[in-house]
């Protein structure tokens, strides 16, 4: 297998290893920490029970991304006569979709294999548990075992899907988010249960892909956490191109055929699809850690609990990633890996300001956002200004023919009216997960609309709409 040069088998290992850090956990906070430690001149050895790169790159943000990118294809030749490149309607052949997927993750996994072996690391083929004075027990699927040491030991063991109860996943009529990106073939028509980044991104990509897709959402709102005002326009846009979009909606279990499966809902007719796609968020995977016992805190929904600087109760023993309940996201992984790997080396360690890290969500349009939304920003006691910019201005948009959206910014309302500091920035639209940077920049730190105003944008471009809003803020504007 691809795998099998990075895997070092247990019995191979010499007896007693000793490591600067061993890393539980091979996914982006993992990998994250080994590759940073590692780069540092720090001896790192990673367990992991699987492939390294975790779920973000076999399960979910590579595999999804890349899926959602198939959709973008199809959508731009399915509309290319628009721009008088006449085709005849495309066809899809999924096979070869799902086979570029495999192609593109195992690309990225071969090369993160090549990265940690060229940095050193040594990579454990086996599950990790932990037990005193930072050791690690080692046990290898064929049944070897074996314990090594370290001054510190990160846990990054990561989180599966959650499931919900009537729904017991088959793989075949009710999927989550692993079994999606193992599909043989598209479904005609699909029901995708929860409304969040991971849902809408599902369900933009099955529609655009030929699905006939129905989101059933629990809560009052789809995205939860994004300004309305963005919410209310992709959900404009997925009503556009027929996704029905139920929200309030609660689901008692569903009845299977032989052709799908019947869900009941409460207090609305019965709905029929081929399959149902759960996605209602992930929980940690903490139980195989062999945490019991070892002092390592552990709330009641399996969260391994730290403080901010993501230490855990016990000396020397950290965790970060999916395994705390900070945002579930591969680059927040990342910045506590190196926030960890910082506090080894002795060098001034900084806290994740979790409030305003980027969001981005790849559905069509695309949504990210850093900060505050409107109503978060009034809800935590502050006075505000907001200046809302669509795509119909924008020469770019146009040029592209994607005008579907809005770029929202947040402004916090000074004593003499006029607008000061950039609480939150919320977008939807071409590429806004591409655009964000300068918004995340400007948020977080604390820089003012006027300070913001003066940077010039590249014209025509995208980013003009960003800069557009920010300017319209200052009270003049050019085209807002």
């Amino acid at each position: 297998p691809p795998c099998a040069s990075q895997r070092n088998p247990v019995s191979d290992a010499p007896p007693d290893s000793h490591f600067d850090v061993i890393v539980i956990g091979g996914g982006p906070a993992g990998y994250g920490a080994a590759l940073y430690g590692a780069a540092a001149g720090l001896n790192v050895a990673v367990v992991e029970k699987d492939k390294v790169g975790g779920t973000c790159l076999h399960r979910g943000c590579i595999p999804a991304k890349e899926l959602l990118e198939t959709a973008h294809v199809f959508r731009t030749v399915s509309e290319a006569a628009k721009f008088g490149v006449e085709s005849s309607a495309p066809t899809l052949a999924f096979a070869t979709t799902m086979a570029r997927k495999t192609e593109v993750v195992t690309g990225l996994f071969n090369g993160l294999s090549g990265l940690l072996k060229s940095r050193k690391v040594t990579v454990f083929g086996a599950t990790g548990t932990l037990q005193a004075d930072r050791s690690v027990h080692l046990s290898s699927p064929d049944g070897d075992s074996q314990t090594i040491t370290g001054d510190a030991v990160i846990l990054a063991s990561g989180s599966v899907p959650r499931t919900i109860p009537g729904f017991d996943v088959d793989g075949r009529t009710v999927l989550t988010s692993d079994e999606v990106f193992e599909l043989d073939q598209l479904p005609a028509k699909v029901a995708v249960i929860g409304g969040g980044a991971i849902g809408c991104e599902f369900a933009s990509m099955l529609s655009d892909l030929g699905s006939e897709v129905t989101i059933l959402e629990a809560l009052p709102q789809i995205l939860p956490g994004v300004d309305k005002d963005v919410v209310n326009m992709v959900r404009r846009s997925f009503k556009g191109r027929g996704i029905d979009v139920r929200t309030g909606t609660k689901v008692l279990g569903h009845t299977p055929g032989s052709t799908g499966t019947s869900i009941q809902i409460d207090g609305a007719d019965a709905l029929n699809v081929e399959a149902v796609v759960v996605s209602v968020g992930r929980k940690p995977l903490s139980d195989s850690l062999g945490l019991l016992g070892t002092g390592v805190v552990v709330d009641e929904r399996g969260f391994v609990q730290v403080d901010e600087l993501c230490r855990t109760a016990i000396d020397g023993v950290w965790a970060v990633g999916d395994l705390i309940a900070t945002p579930g996201l591969a680059h927040v992984g990342y910045a506590e890996a190196i926030l960890v790997i910082k506090q080894l080396l002795g060098e001034e360690a900084i806290p994740v300001d979790y409030a305003n890290v980027a969001w981005c969500i790849y559905c069509q349009p695309e949504v990210a956002f850093a900060g505050m939304s409107e109503q978060a920003a009034i809800d935590a006691g502050y006075q505000v200004m907001t200046k809302k910019h669509r795509w119909g201005g924008n020469s770019r948009a146009q040029i592209i023919g994607e005008l579907d959206g809005v770029v929202k910014v947040i402004a916090e309302k000074q004593a003499d009216g006029t607008a000061g500091r950039i609480l939150g920035v919320h977008m939807a639209g071409p590429w806004v997960t591409e655009q964000l940077g300068q918004a995340y920049l400007a948020v977080n730190w604390e820089a003012t609309v006027d300070e913001v105003a003066h940077f010039i944008q590249p014209h025509p471009s995208l980013s003009e709409n960003f800069g557009e809003a920010v300017l319209a803020l200052t009270g003049r504007s050019l085209n807002g």
